[in-house]
C-alpha cells in the first residue's frame, strides 16, 4: 500500500472515531488500516515460529524510550522474564503471551504491537494517541522462556503453567501472579495456541482464531467483569469474520479452578483467551500472526474508545463451538483388504512435529480408519476407483542429501520410487525433499493401521495418480507446492 493511501486510512480514522458506533459492524476502511499497520510494523527478523529466547531477547532489552523495561524475576533456568509498560490512561491492560513454551504465534504479533505502539510517524499517530492516551499496558511476552528453548509446553520442573495459579510451584507462575496483583488490569489478554486439528463445529473450517471469556465459577455465570470481556470478544469476532470468514471458533466455558485465565477473571480483570490454530498452507503461523496482531490492536481501540459496552451479549454466544475434527489428510472411500476381507473405508492422517539437533521434522501417521464422515481434512480426497500400491526403494543409492534435487524426487516418484538411500546419512536427519530418504538396506515403512506409516501410492490400474509420502499428498500429474518436512527414516 502506497504512503499516501496510508495518510488517506489515518484522516479516515480521525472521522470513524468520532462517529456514533451503535450496533456496529465492522468498517472496510478500519479493516484496512489494521492490515497496513501489520504490514507496515512487522517484527521482520523473526519470519519462523520456532524462536529461541536468545533470536528474540533483544527485541525486549533493546527497546528504548516509550517502553519501561522491567525485569520481573527468573525462570528456573535463570532466564530472565521481562514486563514492558506504556500508556497514560486510567484503563489499565494486561497481556502476557507463551505460557506454553511452544506456543509462539501471538509473541510474535506482540512484537509487532510494540513496533508499531513506539513508532512516531505520522500515519497512525491519532490511533496510536488515542491507545496511549486512554490505556496503561503491560505486556510480557515470554512467561516460560525455558519451556520455548525446549520447545515443549510446560516449564523445566515438567509444570503446565496454566494448571498453576493456586498453587503457584513454579517461579514463572508465582511472577504472572504477582505481576496481576501488582497491577490489577481492568482487562487480560491470555494469549495461547491451540491444535491445528479443531474445527469450527459442523463446519469443514479449521479453527483458526478460538476465543473464550473464560468462567469464574462452576456455575459459569456472567458478571460485570466477564461481561466486558464478552463484549470485546464480540468486537475482535467481527473484525475476523472479514478476513476469516466462518474460521473463529468459541471453547468450551467449563471452569478450571486452577487456571491463569479463569482465575484472573474470578479476582476482577476482565480476561480474554485467544488461541492460534491452524490455517491452510501456513505452516509457520505468520499469516495467523498478523491476525493476531489485527484483533489485538482492535480490541486496545475498542477499549480506549469505549465501544465495546454496545456489544449485545447475544452475539458472543452466536460464536459457534469448536470442535476437534480436523485431518492433514483425509482419503475417502478407500479399498482396502485385510485377512481375507475385502472393504472401503477412509483414512484420516496426521502429521505431528518432532525434533533432532538439526531442528525438527514431521512424523505422518495413520489417526484413524473407518467411517470418518464426521471429520474434514485440510486436504480431501476421494480415493473412489483408486487401489493401494506399495512404493519401491530407488537401486541406485545416492551419496548424500545434498545429490537430490526437488525435481529428481519427482522424476523418481512419477516412476514408481518412494524412497532413495544414502550411502551417508549425515545432514539428512531433516529435509524438505518429498520423497523418503533412508539409510542402506532400510525398507520403507508402510502398514494400513491406526498408527502405521501413510507411505504409499494411489493407483488406477498401472497408472500412479498420487503418491502418499510421510502423510503428504503428492499429486503426480501436478506438482502441487507444499513445505515438506521429513526425518530419515
Amino acid at each position: 500500500m502506497k504512503k499516501h493511501t496510508l495518510v488517506f486510512l489515518s484522516l479516515m480514522w480521525i472521522t470513524l472515531i468520532s462517529c456514533d458506533r451503535q450496533n456496529q459492524t465492522f468498517d472496510s476502511v478500519e479493516l484496512d488500516l489494521l492490515e497496513a499497520a501489520f504490514e507496515t510494523y512487522q517484527e521482520k527478523s523473526v519470519q519462523n515460529r520456532r524462536f529461541k529466547y536468545a533470536d528474540v531477547i533483544h527485541l525486549i532489552t533493546d527497546r528504548v524510550g516509550l517502553f519501561e523495561v522491567e525485569k520481573l524475576g527468573e525462570s528456573v533456568h535463570n532466564k530472565a522474564i521481562y514486563q514492558l509498560s506504556v500508556g497514560e490512561g486510567k484503563v489499565k491492560v494486561m497481556l502476557w503471551s507463551q505460557m506454553h513454551g511452544n506456543e509462539s504465534t501471538a509473541t510474535m504479533a506482540l512484537f509487532d504491537l510494540m513496533n508499531f505502539l513506539e513508532a512516531d510517524d505520522q500515519q497512525f499517530q491519532s490511533l496510536r494517541n488515542t491507545i496511549l492516551q486512554n490505556l496503561q499496558i503491560r505486556i510480557i511476552p515470554m512467561v516460560n522462556p525455558d519451556g520455548m528453548d525446549m520447545w515443549i509446553r510446560r516449564n523445566a520442573l515438567e509444570i503446565d503453567l496454566n494448571r498453576d495459579a493456586v498453587a503457584l510451584v513454579s517461579p514463572e507462575a508465582k511472577i504472572l501472579k504477582e505481576a496481576r496483583d501488582t497491577f490489577e488490569p481492568e482487562f487480560g489478554f491470555n494469549l495461547h495456541d491451540q491444535q491445528i486439528y479443531y474445527n469450527v463445529s459442523g463446519t469443514a473450517k479449521p479453527a483458526t482464531i478460538s476465543v473464550l471469556a473464560p468462567a469464574y465459577n462452576y456455575e459459569t455465570e456472567v458478571n460485570e467483569v466477564r461481561k466486558r470481556a464478552m463484549q470485546v470478544i464480540i468486537g475482535m469476532n467481527q473484525m475476523l469474520q472479514q478476513t476469516i470468514p466462518g474460521q473463529v471458533g468459541k471453547y468450551d466455558d467449563a471452569f478450571e479452578p486452577r487456571a491463569f485465565g479463569d482465575n484472573f477473571q474470578k479476582w476482577g480483570t476482565s480476561t480474554i483467551l485467544i488461541e492460534s490454530g491452524g490455517y491452510v498452507q501456513d505452516p509457520e503461523k505468520q499469516y495467523i500472526r498478523k491476525l493476531n496482531f489485527m484483533m489485538m490492536l482492535h480490541a486496545l481501540i475498542q477499549i480506549a474508545e469505549q465501544t465495546y459496552p454496545e456489544q449485545n451479549l447475544d452475539d458472543y454466544y452466536a460464536i459457534p463451538d469448536n470442535d476437534l475434527k480436523m485431518m492433514d489428510l483425509l482419503i475417502k472411500n478407500l479399498s482396502l483388504e485385510s485377512s481375507g476381507y475385502t472393504y472401503q473405508a477412509d483414512l484420516g492422517i496426521r502429521r505431528r512435529e518432532g525434533d533432532t539437533q538439526e531442528g525438527y521434522y514431521v512424523n505422518g501417521s495413520i489417526e484413524d480408519i473407518g467411517d470418518l464422515s464426521v471429520f474434514y481434512g485440510y486436504e480431501t480426497l476421494d480415493a473412489s476407483g483408486l487401489q493401494i500400491r506399495e512404493g519401491k526403494v530407488y537401486d541406485i543409492p545416492f551419496e548424500q542429501i545434498t545429490d537430490i534435487t526437488e525435481e529428481r524426487a519427482y522424476e523418481l516418484l512419477q516412476k514408481g520410487y518412494l524412497a532413495v538411500s544414502l550411502k551417508d546419512t549425515k545432514g539428512a536427519e531433516v529435509h524438505s525433499l518429498p520423497i523418503l530418504t533412508l539409510s542402506k538396506n532400510d525398507k520403507i515403512p508402510f502398514s494400513i493401521r491406526v498408527g502405521g506409516s501413510p507411505n504409499f501410492y494411489l493407483a488406477k490400474g498401472e497408472d500412479m495418480k498420487f503418491a502418499i509420502v510421510n502423510g503428504y499428498l503428492i499429486d503426480l500429474q501436478n506438482k502441487n507446492p507444499q513445505e515438506y518436512r521429513m526425518k530419515v527414516q
